[in-house]
């Protein structure tokens, strides 16, 4: 099956540290508002976020900079969105990578949102109606004023993520063009038009999850023209302002599965979508950088890798330097 290998499996651990309870006071943004705030880990913050765009409460984790708990309103600094996969949560990044830990973030606060297991980074369609689920509204407009407000992101943006959140990372740059300065996909979802990826998306959507996928951007022909308005292969243009880190395995068992591991099926699609895309940014004078790096699976050792590599040309986006496509 298409999606039979789901992006970034994970059970969910508990957070550590204690509760914190309420947010104190009310912070608003675009109607949303934070509702609780609690510490648990000595750089983690997770809030719950009350979001109009979603039609309930959302959970969000920082990873906060030096100096973020003594902070005064006029403190700013470069914000990181980090994006979860499919069937995951906001939490996974902490707790499968070793983000926390990185000295290159110690400057930066990391915004990981969550965004649903099949939520797929948009303002469902919802088969003409709109409303929620709204996750781009939730992520682009309600939670970033939220935080440029009242949590000290500046802004100077830049978002990556893996698979269904590669997808996101990209397709939020593309459709809001000058808001990220630059972009990164693991393994992403980049081309969800590509041959034969609708119909196991759907599928999968439907299956495991009970969804109606129409109502994400609903038939891929008859309403071809929301699928495209989401895909990055149709938004290469808007993303000339954006640098690009793409990076994929090829499907075949690389070095961290054990002896007579299978392929994976799922990463080999993700690296065609991959492979299409490259040129087609470039020709669209993208500022692409790539990590085709051959043999690899759908898994969080090569996203936690490909975070590292990545990171010079993101911090250096961050900074407002010229010729960051040299950092990667």
């Amino acid at each position: 099956m298409l999606l039979a290998m789901v992006i970034g499996v994970a059970p969910a651990a508990a957070a550590v540290g204690n509760a914190g309870g309420d947010a104190g006071h009310v912070r608003r943004g675009g109607g949303a508002r934070v509702v609780a705030e609690e510490q648990v880990g000595s750089r983690l913050v997770d809030l719950t976020v009350e979001s109009p765009a979603l039609g309930r409460t959302a959970k969000v984790r920082l990873l906060t900079p030096d100096g973020w708990n003594q902070r005064r309103r006029s403190d700013h600094w470069p914000t990181f969105y980090l994006l979860h996969g499919c069937c995951d949560t906001y939490e996974s990044w902490t707790l499968q990578t070793d983000v926390e830990d990185l000295a290159q973030l110690r400057n930066v606060l990391v915004v990981m949102p969550e965004a649903g297991p099949q939520g797929w980074y948009s303002d469902w369609w919802n088969h003409g109606e709109g409303g929620p689920p709204a996750w781009e509204t939730f992520h682009t407009r309600e939670l970033r004023q939220l935080l440029e407000h009242d949590f000290g992101a500046g802004q100077k943006r830049v978002i990556a993520g893996l698979s269904m959140g590669g997808f996101g990372a990209l397709s939020y740059a593309g459709r809001n063009p000058g808001m990220f300065r630059a972009a990164a996909s693991y393994s992403g979802v980049v081309h969800p038009l590509y041959d034969g990826w609708p119909e196991g998306m759907m599928g999968f959507m439907e299956e495991e999850f009970g969804l109606d996928p129409l109502a994400l951007w609903g038939d891929p022909v008859a309403q071809r023209g929301i699928w495209q308005a989401h895909d990055p292969y149709y938004l290469a243009k808007r993303l000339r302002s954006t640098y690009v880190f793409l990076s994929s395995g090829d499907g075949t068992p690389g070095p961290f599965e054990p002896p007579g591991e299978p392929g994976d099926e799922l990463e080999a699609q993700i690296y065609q979508m991959n492979q299409l895309l490259a040129p087609r940014l470039q020709q669209a004078g993208v500022r692409v950088t790539t990590d085709f790096y051959g043999p690899g699976i759908h898994n969080w050792p090569y996203w936690e890798r490909e975070l590292h590599r990545s990171l010079p040309l993101l911090l250096c986006a961050l900074q407002n330097t010229n010729h960051c496509e040299r950092a990667a």
